[in-house]
């Protein structure tokens, strides 16, 4: 089995999004946001896997394939495009059709294809694994570093189910909820930044709950670390007013003697 046969789709298209985003940038593309979310009065309809800007300062909404595209994504992105008032783009290994490419023409859609133009030698696939090993880290010490301190206690019953569990329905199962209650609960953790939107698979969800846990821990530790640290600056100070009243009291009980004496 050759290692693209052994990747899952999400994997390739994970993979083709950064070869894509990389190849736009060499191509003078500036990327201004990715996976943006396109609202119609508020309703999400759909989403453009990446915004570029090009060097005339004309913005692109870019549609990323892992494989060809047929004419229902070159609708797609066209559709997409417009929404979201952009120019539509197609980044893809090529057209599944002639079909899907009269289409493109028609519509005026821009496709790039990664076969004609993505040629890699062993120097950059050095580079682009490299880029892909620092992206992965930047992205776990985000979720790592930004996530809120505060977290609803429901939400932390759900990170402790990910986190002892091998998929979603074994999390269900639980959680004592259907999958359709567990998704929108995710769903609701994601838009409070408890899930970055990067995160999407079980098994990235799972990692991410792992690290929230052990950041919510240690924050805990720290709290408590915190509370026995004022804890003691209030004893040390009742100690430092009770030695004080001591020895006053005693310099009183000296002054008494010294006043029998007399």
């Amino acid at each position: 089995m050759s290692f693209r046969q052994g990747l899952s789709p999400s994997r390739r298209w994970l993979s083709s999004e950064r070869i894509a985003l990389r190849l736009l940038e060499e191509l003078g593309f500036k990327v201004i946001e990715t996976r943006k979310r396109i609202l119609v009065n508020g309703i999400e309809v759909g989403e453009v896997d990446a915004i570029v800007e090009d060097n005339n300062g004309a913005r692109w909404g870019v549609e990323i394939k892992a494989g060809r595209i047929d004419v229902t994504g070159v609708r797609q992105a066209y559709v997409n495009a417009v929404i979201a008032e952009v120019k539509p783009m197609i980044v893809c290994k090529g057209f599944a059709d002639d079909a899907a490419k009269e289409l493109a023409e028609k519509l005026g859609v821009r496709v790039i294809e990664l076969s004609d133009v993505f040629l890699v030698d062993s120097e950059e696939l050095e580079v682009v694994i490299r880029e892909v090993v620092e992206s992965t880290l930047t992205d776990y010490l985000e979720a790592f570093f930004t996530i809120p301190s505060n977290i609803k206690h429901e939400w932390l019953e759900v990170l402790n189910v990910l986190t002892s569990s091998q998929n979603l329905e074994e999390a269900c199962e639980k959680l004592g909820v259907d999958i359709n209650t567990l998704t929108k609960r995710l769903s609701e953790m994601r838009n409070a930044g408890i899930f970055p939107q990067w995160a999407k698979k079980y098994a990235s969800m799972r990692r991410v709950a792992q690290i929230i846990l052990q950041r919510y821990t240690a924050l805990q530790v720290v709290n408590e670390t915190q509370k026995v640290l004022e804890l003691l600056k209030t004893l040390k100070d009742q100690l430092n007013q009770l030695l004080n009243t001591i020895t006053s009291i005693q310099k009183n009980i000296e002054l008494l003697k010294h006043g029998e004496q007399k």
